[in-house]
């Protein structure tokens, strides 16, 4: 099991995209109209990647179909348990054990946790992994709505003309993205809340393999998750502070200021090098990624080391 906590912040820039929408299509916000992105927004490209890539992903989206009594086929999400059959080849969940077994050996699980809730078993772990709400440092950011044309009329009886004939025109749609915006999200990563579960021999606990997977894997999910809505969104930044066991660190978005330059290059500032001093030795290493073609990173931070966010290559 790894022996170090880690503390960090990514980030994820957006151009006439939308990372994260509410239920009426704009990017959401907060009552005080503070856009923000959800965790789930996050973690939901990393799921999609490691899914695409051959491990084992719970907690996603998957379909099967079913066929009613007149023989009709339809396409519906699988049920939880229908998720688990389909990834562990059984529906006996009477052994808890096996059960937890199979549970942290898909990725998504061992990182971010589960609430696995199924007659006659009824589990929750809390995941090493805990994200943040991942907020908008670029105040100047607006939505901006897009009128679409639809190829095909539509011919339902809601859109039929005045005189009553049905409508002759295509139909149009809206798609709704953001000008720019620019997300950072806190996360911290604490492998001691599998102990017990390493204790009832289920798991090895979180890893340093584990660590890298999840470090590898979400600088680049956002920017390798290519839809129609999230075009344009890429990962722009990472930091990763490695401490010792004993160390407890606040959010360290807070300490995290964008600025944003039309002519040039934007510029994050972090700057949280006062409170990472206090800690001296206990800090073991602290890595700064990003992008050095559209932004400049400006920090206090002591012997920080510098990559190349797409390459990896140091700076």
């Amino acid at each position: 099991m790894m022996n170090q906590r880690v503390y960090g912040v990514m980030g994820i820039s957006s151009v006439m995209a939308n990372w994260n929408a509410d239920f009426s299509g704009y990017p959401k916000t907060t009552s005080k109209g503070d856009i923000f992105g959800s965790d789930k927004a996050f973690k939901y490209p990393m799921k999609k990647m490691w899914n695409e890539n051959g491990d084992k992903v719970i907690y996603i989206k998957s379909v099967t179909t079913i066929e009613d009594k007149k023989g009709s086929v339809s396409l519906v999400p699988r049920t939880l348990m229908e998720r688990y059959i389909q990834l562990f080849h059984t529906e006996d969940v009477r052994d808890v054990r096996n059960v937890l077994s199979n549970l942290f050996s898909a990725v998504d699980v061992k990182n971010f946790g589960a609430t696995f809730a199924e007659k006659g078993c009824n589990i929750s772990i809390t995941g090493a992994v805990q994200f943040g709400q991942g907020f908008n440092k670029y105040k100047e950011s607006m939505p901006q709505e897009q009128q679409i044309l639809s190829p095909f009329r539509d011919a339902t009886a809601s859109q039929k003309s005045k005189d009553g004939e049905e409508a002759r025109n295509s139909s149009l749609g809206t798609k709704i993205v953001s000008d720019e915006a620019h997300y950072f999200y806190p996360f911290s990563i604490n492998p001691k809340v599998y102990q017990e579960y390493v204790e009832l021999g289920v798991t090895q606990g979180y890893t340093e393999e584990d660590y890298r997977k999840f470090k590898q894997t979400a600088l680049c999910a956002a920017t390798s998750f290519a839809t129609n809505a999230k075009a344009g969104c890429e990962n722009e930044f990472g930091l990763f502070v490695e401490t010792q066991e004993d160390v407890y660190l606040p959010s360290l978005a807070e300490s995290i200021v964008f600025e944003h330059h039309k002519a040039d290059k934007n510029v994050i500032r972090v700057m949280c090098g006062s409170l990472l001093r206090e800690f001296g030795a206990k800090i073991r290493n602290v890595e700064i990624y990003y992008n050095p073609y559209t932004t400049m990173i400006e920090t206090d931070i002591p012997a920080v080391k510098m990559y190349h966010i797409f390459t990896s290559k140091e700076l």
